[in-house]
């Protein structure tokens, strides 16, 4: 799959990160705070691992992460970046300014992948899902929380926003099993509907161990 650069691309969306990144946690921690939690009690609890946080944004999960694991926290957004830094102060965390749609990483890199608030907010859904996949073990998981349309739900109002709310902050008309095509080395363990009647869904994935990324 083509590495995407579309964040580059639209400089209005990384000017609109940067003015949201002070007000982010305001409007986001509070209601995503017990989903979040939810989703990262995937991560095993006794066995030290590499972690890879893409799309950290301002790092609303680090306080909720186990500190045994070694993590890289990437987003494409100095601002977030920096908020971040002061939520990781007791984890061991490499910083990353980077593309979720385009990872600096090695094939079968990460032990786990977490994928929070993020494939809803890309450009291309599909790289972000991909490119998880493509850095993650055999046998690792992607740990997934994100707002989603079900297969041929039609959410007239979403879909006729999504071509202003995408350029400045999220999409709303991903349907994740249309993203899970990109990916067919994962495997779900679980979907699980959380917030909003079901739009957020904590889904875990599992990378098969036959698996084999070269082709992609």
């Amino acid at each position: 799959m083509k590495k995407s650069t579309d964040y580059r691309s639209n400089p209005l969306l990384r000017i609109s990160y940067s003015l949201i990144a002070p007000f982010y946690d305001l409007v986001i921690e509070r209601p995503m705070r017990a989903a979040r939690r939810q989703s990262l009690n995937a991560l095993p609890g006794d066995t030290a691992g590499k972690i890879l946080l893409s799309g950290l944004g301002t790092g609303l999960d680090l306080p909720l992460l186990p500190a045994l694991h070694h993590y890289t926290g990437l987003d494409f957004n100095p601002g977030m970046l920096a908020r971040a830094r002061s939520r990781g102060a007791n984890l061991q965390v490499d910083w990353i300014l980077g593309d979720s749609m385009a990872l600096p990483f090695p094939d079968a890199y990460f032990d786990h992948v977490v994928l929070h608030l993020i494939t809803a907010v890309v450009p291309e859904p599909r790289c972000c899902l991909a490119e998880a996949a493509r850095v993650l073990k055999p046998g690792g998981s992607v740990i997934l929380l994100d707002k989603f349309l079900q297969p041929q739900q039609r959410a007239p109002l979403r879909r006729l926003l999504t071509p202003l709310s995408r350029r400045i902050a999220t999409r709303m008309d991903v349907v994740f099993e249309e993203v899970l095509l990109a990916a067919p080395e994962l495997e779900i363990v679980s979907d699980v509907p959380l917030l909003a009647g079901g739009w957020f869904r904590s889904i875990l994935l599992r990378k098969l161990r036959n698996a084999d990324s070269s082709n992609r």
